[in-house]
């Protein structure tokens, strides 16, 4: 079969995938673009959410499409910290973030899944070739062009190919790109939970002995929950009733919120920290999950690849203006240098909270929670981890900032 030849070609239709797209073709008027999944492109039906930070809002609001999914926003104003050891009763409050990034700029919002990815389609129709469901069976970065084999025999070159497959991504085996992490020998339960209280835009994040319970709030008294437990307990909890996995729930939760009811199957993940040892292959630039998982316990897996999509968008968009090879080793060693110290920064620090939190000794806990109540006290360091939390730095990609490319 004949090739398809593309300026940009991108593996993987999730909203990483998706943002990567339309930031290239909202850049640059005429670029041709394809993207490929294995599934086919459509809205998911489910209802959970993901906390998308400030500078992630700014560039789907540069992007044109955070009006479609603001209707369905819910902006964190408040978090609250607290830490207990089994058995405790008391929660004391030892960390708390309020305020806004900017005057009348939440440092966060939840955002309904299939409102982000929705609002993404939408303005992609007719302006990217998608491809689905194909399966990728090759890859080649040899020459002057990266080159994608399909199952059906049809062939897709580009100058630039990016992987967004995920964590497990095919794309970045294929190139040679070894991982390496551990297993955390946790599990996560994400759900979505209706309460009898309002939340009031307030975000809960409780740390116990087996890992951090959070409830993200959502329009409504509804609220995104993600539960880090032992894989033994998870699977417990996911195998009960509805209604004795709510009275879990809201025993969790010391009953903050009121009474709780379960509004979607519980889903289970098992955890772990993994890192590719490079995010560029010869023609090849890896992002989202196929460059890097983190431990969910600071919700910033998603925005750590939106932060990839604005940070590769940029330096291929700059060299394709300057009539330059969007794939050439210079330009793909910027787009690495530039995301290698935030990426490696948030997995240290992912890491080390959940050391730090997930267990229930007693002089451990001790120390960490004194160190909490010391940073709760001094203005400057709390702005310093929110800014850099939210992806508002000075020296970002333009995207993070609200600006064009």
């Amino acid at each position: 079969m004949a090739e398809t030849r593309y300026d940009v070609a991108i593996v993987g239709g999730g909203p990483v995938g998706l943002s990567m797209a339309l930031a290239l073709v909202r850049s640059l008027k005429g670029l041709k673009v394809g993207i490929l999944d294995r599934r086919p492109f459509t809205v998911p039906v489910d209802h959970r959410a993901s906390a998308l930070a400030a500078g992630v809002r700014r560039s789907f609001e540069q992007l044109g499409v955070w009006q479609a999914m603001a209707p369905e926003a819910e902006p964190v104003r408040l978090m609250k910290i607290t830490d207990s050891g089994t058995g405790d009763i008391s929660r004391p409050l030892f960390l708390s973030f309020a305020g806004d990034v900017a005057p009348g700029e939440p440092y966060a919002h939840l955002v309904p899944n299939r409102a982000s990815v929705a609002a993404l389609l939408g303005a992609l129709e007719g302006r990217v070739d998608m491809l689905a469901p194909v399966e990728v069976t090759g890859f080649s970065g040899t020459g002057g062009s990266g080159t994608l084999s399909l199952a059906d025999g049809r062939t897709i070159s580009a100058p630039l190919v990016i992987a967004a497959d995920g964590a497990r991504s095919a794309l970045r085996d294929m190139a040679g790109i070894k991982t390496f992490g551990h297993a955390y020998q946790q599990s996560g339960i994400v759900t979505t939970i209706s309460h009898e209280l309002p939340h009031e835009g307030t975000a809960y994040e409780h740390f116990r002995p087996a890992g951090p319970f959070a409830s993200l709030p959502l329009t409504g008294n509804r609220s995104s929950l993600v539960w880090t437990e032992t894989p033994t307990e998870a699977a417990r909890i996911k195998a009960l009733p509805p209604e004795a996995a709510a009275a879990e729930i809201e025993a969790a939760m010391g009953s903050a919120l009121g009474t709780v009811t379960v509004d979607e199957p519980i889903q289970v993940f098992p955890l772990h920290l993994q890192l590719a040892r490079s995010v560029i292959a010869s023609r090849l630039a890896l992002i989202g999950d196929a460059a890097h998982v983190v431990h969910p316990i600071a919700g910033q897996g998603l925005n750590l690849g939106l932060k990839d999509v604005a940070a590769l968008a940029e330096v291929a968009v700059e060299a394709l203006r300057l009539g330059m090879d969007p794939g050439a080793p210079d330009v793909l060693a910027r787009y690495q240098s530039w995301r290698r110290v935030d990426t490696a920064l948030m997995a240290m620090v992912t890491d080390g909270m959940n050391r730090l939190f997930s267990n229930d000794i007693a002089s451990v806990r001790a120390v960490r929670d004194l160190g909490l109540g010391v940073v709760d006290r001094l203005g400057p360091i709390k702005d310093f981890l929110i800014s850099r939390a939210a992806g508002v730095e000075k020296s970002g990609p333009r995207l993070l900032r609200g600006q064009a490319i």
